[in-house]
């Protein structure tokens, strides 16, 4: 099985350690610390070697900030992690804060004795991070000390090595267009911004520019390690040379040269008087501390890669469909397994579901890893946004509750992400009006028709409106982009409040996931993929117009929904879905799943079926 159910980090240490920490501090001369969630990449997934804030917090969501002062420490987290981060960290040690009611920099302000000196790691924070915290630090009449070793890591005795997985080339059939002609179009548009090279820290941008995969982190199929590209395509990979086989360097080819991590600095040094693009919300601190110390010139933009890697060609978006169709066939064995196996009074954990799904894909014979750790929550389990059900957490499955599953699969062509939230058996009354509001904002969504040049920012409250209608909202995003065979969450393209910088482009794939939360009862969220599309202009229409292509096939519960809360263009569009679901899944699955299936993708309009 790919999925570890043992709790990652221990809360009840967080004393304890921040003692430690608190220790190591006062010999460095600094009165606090950060300690974020994130490595020297700047990515979601972290290596075990760099789960500094689990291992001090016993928090293990996958984002997070802790502060230690000498009197104080907090954790900031966002609205998807209150109610985990309340249950794993000891309170006593760490205020739990909610950054959507107090940002760090608010808390900083009040809680940062005056004229302190708050240290941090400059390999683990970007320039914009330090520049929005250091502003509440120099308010306090204090200054930012960038460390030049770690203090946490002096006091964590048992630390995991860092990561050394394999690297694996990623076939140009798959890619659809070769890494030669991608180091090229990233040249080129570099030096028409007249800047000589442009700094890579982000080891999804290196794998989808260089035509690789590697497996240095659980879930996300990357090799960690940095780059610089210059204006003629050329680039310099630093990178643990182990890594590499003979076959990897052949296909790098001569326009790569793989140097070593130690060579880092020198490369820096070396470019003295040139103009290097720097990412703020992604490249470490210390690169950009070595660049202005060598006396470069810093071109402070995005990621040159992102943009590209986001726009998804059409082989990619081939494999992109490949990939649901196979998953959506796992997934509805799947499903009919658990509405067999609770019709038959079959005891069931979480775990158990889990471990179910996760044998549905692995019998595809295509699954190279799951894309995250599957969140599963049962009854109350359910209420917390990014629950992992751990061997001390699982929950047995009650009749008449309310199953949310969240679960995805790392295919070589293709990655995917679903959520269905599920009846056990009857549907859980209270849920039902929920469900149909969520519902109703998936399907606004997944119906959307927009002119060119909106954002995720502007067609959020569209999945919300319902909700909002009724009193009601949820505190994360609408939706995420996703790569193709890469994380499951990749910018810089949201559907998301916050998702207001990067107009949506034909070729992006993003999420659609609205949802409710009923705190100590269910959670309900419903999610499918989406591409965005470029869809015919209706007769009379004036403008251009983007939609979505819905990527993800599988049934979503008839039992849940109200019906008379949808109305007559809602319920065409899930009878219509649904009508795409069967046609296409259906071939793919055996013979009693097939029946299920029908029954599962009923018109809504159609008798109750015993599913």
């Amino acid at each position: 099985m790919y999925q570890s159910f043992e709790t990652a980090a221990d809360g009840r240490h967080g004393a304890a350690r921040a003692a430690l920490l608190r220790a190591a501090l006062a010999a460095a001369g600094v009165d606090g610390f950060l300690v974020p969630r994130a490595d020297a990449h700047q990515g979601e997934t972290v290596a075990p070697h760099d789960e500094r804030l689990a291992w001090l917090t016993g928090f293990t969501g996958s984002a997070g900030l802790a502060v230690v002062l000498e009197a104080r420490a907090a954790l900031f987290v966002d609205g998807r992690y209150t109610l985990q981060a309340a249950q794993q960290v000891d309170t006593g040690a760490f205020e739990v804060v909610a950054t959507h009611e107090t940002a760090p920099e608010a808390w900083l302000a009040e809680a940062l004795p005056q004229g302190a000196r708050l240290g941090f790691d400059p390999w683990l924070h970007s320039r914009a991070e330090t520049e929005r915290l250091g502003a509440a630090v120099a308010g306090r009449g204090g200054e930012m000390i960038a460390l030049d070793a770690n203090p946490l890591d002096a006091v964590w005795e048992d630390q995991p090595p860092p990561a050394a997985g394999a690297v694996s080339i990623h076939p140009d059939a798959l890619s659809g267009e070769p890494s030669a002609d991608k180091r090229a179009r990233i040249g080129a548009a570099l030096a028409e911004a007249g800047t000589d090279a442009a700094f890579l820290s982000l080891p999804d941008s290196i794998a989808w520019l260089l035509n690789i995969r590697g497996s240095d982190l659980p879930r996300s199929p990357v090799a960690q390690g940095f780059a610089l590209v210059s204006r003629s395509g050329e680039v310099d990979l630093f990178i643990d040379p182990v890594k590499l086989d003979g076959t990897v360097i052949a296909h790098l080819g001569n326009g790569v040269a793989v140097c070593s991590p130690e060579a880092l600095d020198q490369a820096l040094a070396g470019l003295a008087g040139r103009t290097v693009r720097l990412d703020r919300a992604s490249a470490p601190v210390r690169i950009a501390a070595r660049l202005e110390a060598a006396g470069a010139r810093i071109d402070w933009g995005r990621d040159p890669c992102a943009l590209p890697r986001a726009i998804k060609n059409p082989t990619e978006l081939a494999g992109m469909r490949a990939a649901h169709r196979r998953d959506g066939a796992a997934f509805a064995r799947f499903l009919h397994w658990l509405d067999a196996a609770v019709a038959a009074g079959e005891a069931l954990t979480e775990i158990d579901v889990v471990e179910g799904l996760e044998e549905f894909r692995v019998e595809t014979g295509a699954l190279m890893d799951i894309s995250f750790d599957t969140i599963c929550g049962s009854g109350p389990n359910g209420a917390i946004v990014h629950y992992r059900v751990s061997r001390q957490s699982n929950r047995a499955l009650a009749p008449d509750e309310v199953l949310l599953i969240d679960s995805g699969g790392q295919y070589r062509d293709g990655t995917t992400d679903i959520t269905r939230t599920v009846a056990l058996g009857t549907a859980h009354e209270p849920a039902r009006a929920p469900f149909t509001l969520v519902l109703k904002g998936m399907i606004a969504i997944s119906r959307a028709r927009w002119p060119k040049g909106l954002t995720g920012r502007d067609l959020d409250p569209l999945a919300r409106a319902a909700l909002w209608r009724a009193g009601l909202d949820y505190d994360h995003g609408t939706g995420h982009g996703v790569g193709c065979y890469l994380n499951v969450h990749e910018g810089p393209h949201s559907l998301s409040r916050r998702g207001g910088e990067v107009a949506f482009e034909p070729g992006m794939v993003v999420s659609n996931e609205p949802g409710y939360y009923r705190t100590g009862a269910f959670g309900i969220r419903i999610e499918n993929l989406l591409a965005v599309t470029p869809p015919a202009v209706p007769e009379g229409g004036e403008r251009p117009m983007l939609g979505f292509e819905t990527l993800t096939l599988a049934p979503i519960d008839r039992r849940m929904i109200l019906p008379g809360m949808l109305d007559a263009d809602e319920r065409a569009w899930l009878d219509a879905y649904h009508a795409r679901v069967l046609a296409e899944i259906g071939p793919l699955v055996p013979a009693d799943t097939a029946h299920w299936l029908a029954a599962a993708c009923a018109p809504l309009c159609a008798p109750p079926a015993t599913l």
